[in-house]
């Protein structure tokens, strides 16, 4: 039976900046369509697991992130 994780979700003002985060990350996570209860600027974030946010935090910073949130989502 499939259950919901936690997952960090990143959010970006612009398609440009969402698309930025891809080529850094490249094997991290992958990009969404943004989640009906998280209101952002493009449409699209980031999603990779907490433990990998944490990892990756100060290589994150240089990223023109908008908003970090933690939801639960289907795995």
């Amino acid at each position: 039976m499939r259950q919901k994780k936690d997952y960090c979700i990143m959010t970006f003002a612009t398609t440009e900046d969402a698309l930025a985060m891809e080529e850094f990350c490249r094997q991290q996570g992958r990009i969404i369509p943004l989640p009906g209860d998280v209101a952002a600027g493009c449409g699209l974030c980031w999603r990779m697991s907490p433990e990998e946010a944490q990892q990756w935090k100060p290589a994150l910073q240089k990223q023109k992130i908008q908003g970090v949130y933690t939801i639960q989502m289907w795995g």
